[in-house]
Order: structure tokens, then C-alpha cells, then sequence
């Protein structure tokens, strides 16, 4: 009986616990989203043509291939289709491609009703990618289809969009960051279908009335490029030098940098494992993945009375360019934005900063740092093609020109 009774205190002590915990508050965007789920169509993992001269496989995390067929001699279609519609048109790709022996064969990337984005990567080890020789891709008219010359043998090739970056990738490099002092690297939670929502938490001392920044990446699975920036910016604030301890001495960093493991490993053009665009979902949190990080943020700069201060959203369009909010004056950092991206336009030799700042319109991340915490919000955007030594280049400065501002 003793016992019963102390499991029902803990029950409850449990409960009040769990409800006492404040969470992110809904906002009534001027331009609302609908992000209820919506089914999605899982492509089937195999190989396919397994008698064939010439194999292809999607049967690995973060491929996306739903048919493969001989059209002619030499000839192969691949047939790419995307996770539910309406959808961006971002037509993701990634699979493997093996022959019985070494042959040239022309592949089509047949994407239907969708125009080609991303130019074809290659790479024999999945891991170190080369950009696939501009006279071996040919459009149709009206970019429908891809048509790639390629060379394949016993040795398997991988084909993709971009780098092939999955969740398994991204655990093992928050694995390393933690190698850090001032980085502890965790799980909050996890997604619809089970893969782990990765925490970074990177400061030293004591976090209490630390000013704080939260960074975000990956809500759109295939924008690699953007993940890419985030790497080269976090390498800077953890490279032990006197600016980056002092910055992180002053300050506590909150990074979360895979938000949709989900669409990430299911190869997905935009969309989470629910069939929504969690970029969309900064209202009333709909979907698993921005309810657990929203309130994650919330909770834990309430529980230190940490003011945030500045979010950054990593993504990837057709070209860089920073997304910023016309109401960033109204925070506890008014000249922020336009002295940071100053300061990178200088540090960068003949780069001219591209900024496309607007007001709160849909309900995404860059605004909802502002409605939630009234902080600085930003969307930090790489092109899908911008040489990637630069990528990270810029990531670094990024980051310098960030933490000298914030420590003056």
C-alpha cells in the first residue's frame, strides 16, 4: 500500500511538473499557413532491374528514386517524383548505379510535371562528391528532363542532387563537436517516425541571465549548402581563440541543426514525414518537429532567464542572399543586421551582400524569433551552387563578424 501510494505522488509531482513547464506561445500570422498533415507516397526501397546489365538502388537513407527502367540501348530512365503535393519545386535526387562492365549509358532524370533544380553530383565512396562535367548534362526545352552522360562499371557510382548529408552524418559531427569544453551535444526528442532531433548547447560558466542565440538548419531536407555555412560558421565559434572563448563566456548558443530528420533520410523534397513544410509551422506548431524545438527554446532561456537575443535559420536557394525582418529595430539589438552584414560585404573581397528584408507575413522561423522573444531574425541563405570552399569561408567570417559585434 506504501508503496502504491508513493508511486501515485511521484505520478503526480510528475504531471505538475510537466505542465508547469512554459511553452512557445501561438501568433496569428498576417498570412496564415495551413500545416495539418498531409499523406505522403514512400517511395519503396529496392534494387532496381536486378537481372539488368545496368543496376540502380535507392535503398540507403537520404536517396530518393522511384523508378528506374531501360528505355533503349544504353539508354535509362529515372524517374523522380515527390513526396506529396503542392510541394516547392525542388526535385530532389539521390542513387547508385552499377553495370556487369564498364559502358557508357545516357540517363534520363525524368522529373514529370517538375523542372530540373540541382546540378548532378557524383561520387564513388558517398562521401567525397564532384560536380558532374557540365558537357555531360543536357536539358530537354523545358527542363523536365536531365539528360547525363556517364560512365559506369562494377564499381559503384552515387548520383544526387547535392552532398548526401543524413541523419547518421550529422549525429557523428555533433559527436566530434562535443569533443569541445564548452559543447554538449543531446537528443530533446524525437521525430514523427522515431530519428533523433539533435541539440547543441555551447557556452561556458554559468548560463544565468546569459544572452543567448538560437540557430537553426535543415528544415528543408535537400539544402545541404546551407547545413554546409553552418558548419564553417560553428568551426569559428569553436576555435579556441581569444575571441571565440570571450564570445563564449558572454554568450550561450542553442543549435539545432538537422530539424527534419524525417525528410532527410525518406529523401524528400521539402516536406517532413507528416507531408508539411516545417518552415511553415511557427504559429501553432503543428508538427512534432517545430512543437519540440519551439518549446525546447523556450524552456530552457525561461528556465535561466536567458533573453534570446538572435536566431539564424540555415537554408539553401538558387543564389545567397539573407532574409531579414524590417521590425529588427524594435529589438534589444537594433543595429545588428545592417552592421553584420556590413561587416561581411568588407571582410569578403568583391562580394556585394544580398538582403531581401520584409515584415511579418507567414509563419516562419526569422519572424517568429521576433513575435516570440521580439530577437533578431534571420534566414541565412547559401546558393544550391556556390563553390563550397567559399561556402565555408563565408560561414567563418559570418560568424567573426557576428561575435566582434556582439562583444563591442
Amino acid at each position: 500500500m506504501k508503496l502504491n501510494l508513493f508511486l501515485i505522488i511521484l505520478w503526480v509531482t510528475a504531471c505538475k511538473t510537466s505542465q508547469s513547464l512554459p511553452e512557445a506561445q501561438p501568433y496569428d500570422f498576417p498570412s496564415p499557413v495551413d500545416t495539418e498533415d498531409r499523406p505522403i507516397v514512400k517511395q519503396t526501397k529496392q534494387v532496381f532491374l536486378k537481372n539488368g546489365t545496368v543496376q540502380a538502388t535507392n535503398d540507403f537513407d537520404g536517396a530518393r528514386l522511384n523508378n528506374f527502367e531501360q528505355v533503349a540501348e544504353n539508354t535509362f530512365r529515372a524517374t523522380i517524383l515527390p513526396e506529396n503535393e503542392p510541394i516547392n519545386p525542388s526535385p530532389w535526387y539521390a542513387f547508385k548505379l552499377w553495370s556487369q562492365g564498364s559502358t557508357s549509358i545516357t540517363l534520363i532524370l525524368d522529373y514529370q510535371d517538375y523542372r530540373h533544380r540541382y546540378h548532378p553530383k557524383i561520387s564513388v565512396d558517398g562521401r567525397q562528391w564532384q560536380q558532374l562535367p557540365t558537357q555531360s548534362l543536357e536539358l530537354n526545352n523545358d527542363s523536365t528532363e536531365a539528360h547525363l552522360t556517364l560512365k559506369v562499371s562494377k564499381d559503384t557510382v552515387w548520383i544526387a542532387a547535392q552532398e548526401v548529408i543524413n541523419t547518421r552524418d550529422v549525429a557523428s559531427w555533433c559527436r566530434e563537436l562535443a569533443k569541445h569544453p564548452a559543447v554538449v551535444a543531446d537528443t530533446l526528442g524525437f521525430s514523427t517516425e522515431g530519428r533523433p532531433l539533435l541539440q547543441l548547447s555551447m557556452g561556458f560558466g554559468n548560463n544565468k541571465n546569459k544572452p543567448t542565440l538560437a540557430i537553426l538548419s535543415r528544415q528543408h531536407p535537400p539544402e545541404v549548402t546551407g547545413f554546409m555555412a553552418l558548419q564553417g560558421f560553428l568551426d569559428r565559434i569553436l576555435d579556441q581563440s581569444n575571441l571565440s572563448n570571450s564570445f563564449l563566456n558572454k554568450y550561450r548558443l542553442l543549435v539545432y541543426p538537422l530539424m527534419n530528420p524525417d525528410g532527410a533520410d525518406l529523401g524528400h523534397w521539402r516536406h517532413n514525414a507528416r507531408g508539411v513544410d516545417l518552415n511553415r509551422d511557427w504559429a501553432h506548431y503543428r508538427q512534432r518537429e517545430t512543437k519540440l524545438i519551439a518549446n525546447k527554446i523556450v524552456q530552457v532561456t525561461s528556465a535561466t532567464n536567458s533573453p534570446l537575443v538572435l536566431g539564424m535559420d540555415f537554408h539553401s536557394t538558387y543564389f545567397d542572399v539573407y532574409y531579414t525582418n524590417t521590425m529588427d529595430r524594435e529589438t534589444s539589438l537594433p543595429n545588428f543586421t545592417s552592421d553584420w552584414l556590413s561587416a561581411i560585404e568588407d571582410a569578403l573581397e568583391n562580394y556585394k551582400v544580398k538582403e531581401r528584408p520584409s515584415g511579418i507575413g507567414r509563419p516562419v522561423s526569422k519572424s517568429w524569433f521576433f513575435t516570440q522573444f521580439k530577437a533578431v531574425g534571420i534566414t541565412y541563405e547559401i546558393g544550391d551552387s556556390t563553390d563550397r570552399d567559399f561556402v565555408k569561408r563565408k560561414g567563418k567570417i559570418s560568424a567573426d563578424s557576428m561575435m566582434e559585434l556582439l562583444l563591442h
